[in-house]
This record gives C-alpha cells, sequence and structure tokens, in this order.
C-alpha cells in the first residue's frame, strides 16, 4: 500500500473527524514552525490526525494589495521543513497544472481552491501526482457538481478525493453555509471536508475583519 492511500484510508477511519490547519498563507519560516509546533501538540494532545495546511501563494487574492506569501520554490521548501521536522502531513493549494508536480513531490494532499473546482486540466493533474485530492466546492456551485470534479479525478486513474464545503454566495458579498450540503455532497462518494473559516466571510473585502465569527 503506497503511503497516500494509507492516509486516506486513515482520514477515512477518523473519529470523530480530522483537522486541517494552519496559516492561510505562509508568512515567514519562524510563524510556520511556531503555528506547527502548537497544531501538533494540540491535535495530539486531543486525539485529532492533524494535516498541516498553509499556501506558498494565494493568487486569487481580491486585492492586489493583500500579501500573497513566499512563492512556490521557497514556499515549499518551508512546507518540507515542517514535514520533517514534526513529522506531520502537508496540505497545500495549487492554482496551475504546472504546480502540481513538484507540489506532489512534497505535500501529502493536493488542495483544489474553490474557484478553480471544476477546471478539467488542473483536476488530472493534480490526479496524476498520486497524492489525495481536496477539491473545495465553488461558492457558485451546487452542491452536485462536486460529484463531477470527483468523478475527473477518479477517471485520472486517482481514486483518493475528498471534496469540501467552503460556503455558498447568499447576495453579492456574503458567504452562508446550508447544511444540507454535507448531506448532498456525500453523493460524491468521498469523505466530506468543512472549511470552517472561508465559509463565513464577506468575500469581496479587501481584509477580513470582526463579522468572520460563528
Amino acid at each position: 500500500m503506497d503511503s497516500s492511500t494509507a492516509l486516506f484510508g486513515q482520514l477515512k477511519a477518523a473519529e470523530p473527524f480530522f483537522l486541517l490547519a494552519g496559516p492561510n498563507v505562509i508568512e515567514s519560516e519562524e510563524h510556520i514552525f511556531r503555528m506547527a509546533k502548537h497544531l501538533k501538540t494540540i491535535s495530539t494532545k486531543v486525539g485529532l490526525p492533524l494535516i498541516f495546511k498553509s499556501s506558498f501563494d494565494k493568487a486569487n487574492r481580491t486585492s492586489s494589495k493583500s500579501f500573497r506569501g513566499p512563492g512556490m520554490s521557497e514556499g515549499l521548501k518551508i512546507l518540507e521543513k515542517v514535514k520533517i521536522a514534526y513529522d506531520i502531513p502537508i496540505v497545500t493549494d495549487v492554482h496551475e497544472t504546472i504546480q502540481c508536480e513538484p507540489v506532489g513531490k512534497v505535500a501529502d494532499i493536493i488542495q483544489i481552491p474553490a474557484f478553480l473546482c471544476r477546471q478539467t486540466d488542473l483536476l488530472v493533474a493534480a490526479a496524476k501526482t498520486g497524492k489525495i485530492i481536496n477539491i473545495k466546492k465553488g461558492q457558485f456551485c451546487a452542491p452536485s457538481v462536486m460529484s463531477n470534479s470527483a468523478e475527473k479525478v477518479r477517471l485520472a486513474g486517482n481514486p483518493n478525493v475528498m471534496v469540501c464545503e467552503r460556503g455558498t454566495m447568499f447576495g453579492y458579498s456574503d458567504l452562508i453555509v446550508d447544511p444540507r450540503n454535507f448531506e448532498w455532497m456525500r453523493e460524491a462518494n468521498c469523505p466530506v471536508v468543512a472549511d470552517i473559516t472561508h465559509s463565513l466571510q464577506q468575500p469581496a473585502g479587501k481584509k477580513v475583519g470582526w463579522w468572520r465569527c460563528c
């Protein structure tokens, strides 16, 4: 059994759930290591499987003034150091097909951003790395769309796929979580993940404020 299949089996069997957590974007190596240390301590204490998440490039920022990250080359080096130092799996996202192969050499899970959840070439390129694929549901998509996205990954030869609820547009500048989506997304016949933070924001803002809470 390869490592991706083994990890996927562990995540599917996790009780009560597994945790994907970490800074939204890599701010610095020091910050990443500090966050990873605390998250590893907490997850070990409460007995939850942890996959450490951070992005090397937030290519879909709303504002051009927002910090995007250190870039792929430097970001992957930092994530690999964290993976080795704390013996934790890594998840990070890709925005272009050309990123999939190098990211697959470091990440245990490749995440497909919500805006790109229907992009066939990106889904196939990510699938061909053999890593677990986590597809975030587009805010503009019905939950049924995720069955098709997951099937694209499987048809590319990779059965290790998850889908993620990321919120649904409520007017132009708000997101809500429709709890029915969790049941409907199970029709994709794969684990369903919940993005707790991004699904409760006002996405068109220049920065996230106090209103993103639960």
